[in-house]
């Protein structure tokens, strides 16, 4: 047996929980945050047998998808913050970052 971990935008979040449910795949979702972007992220995690493992990594693939974001970086903590100006930069968001572990015992009570 498998536990993937997988951190999605909250964007990608109802498609994917939507995928899941149509494959027939369980997955238990976290409200989660990101620490750079201090976003808000869903994590999901999801049991299955390790034959299934390819066929769940296509359903995150298919569901989540990188898209370019403009963000203004939050000010340096220290004495340098009245030369501080912020200036809005292009980032990288969404996509999955995904998490794949033995489970070496599972029980359902």
């Amino acid at each position: 047996m498998k536990m993937i971990l997988t951190v999605v935008q909250n964007k990608d979040s109802p498609r994917l929980a939507q995928n899941l449910v149509n494959a027939g795949i369980r997955a238990t979702k976290l409200a989660s945050t990101g620490g750079f972007l201090s976003a808000g992220n869903t994590t999901f995690m999801i049991g299955t047998e390790e034959e299934r493992v390819s066929e769940v990594l296509e359903l995150i693939r298919n569901s989540c998808r990188a898209r370019e974001q403009v963000v203004t970086p939050m000010a340096p903590l220290g004495n340098h913050l009245e030369s501080y100006i912020p200036h809005p930069v292009t980032v990288q968001v969404g996509g999955a970052t995904v998490f794949v572990l033995d489970v070496v015992q599972f029980e359902q009570f």
